[in-house]
């Protein structure tokens, strides 16, 4: 989650924070990326084609609020 939150999204073109919107009702949040080459673990250079990728954090809170809370103390950037 570290490297998610303070390497890969601020590497995202036009990052503007994460949609506080995307719960799923029972404190699971959901993402995604356009391109998996944020991640400074990838070679650019070895990459035949950009690819990108569903990222879904599973949480034991009860509510998406509770779980957003967690989240952003976990350091996600939420805009909203």
């Amino acid at each position: 989650l570290d490297r998610l939150t303070n390497i890969a999204l601020p590497r995202v073109k036009d990052f503007r924070g994460l949609n506080g919107k995307s719960f799923d009702g029972r404190g699971n949040f959901a993402m995604g990326l356009k391109e998996h080459i944020v991640f400074p673990e990838i070679n650019y250079d070895e990459v035949d084609d950009i690819r990108g990728m569903d990222i879904i954090v599973c949480t034991t809170a009860a509510t998406n609020e509770e779980a957003k809370a967690l989240l952003a103390e976990c350091g996600f950037p939420f805009r909203n």
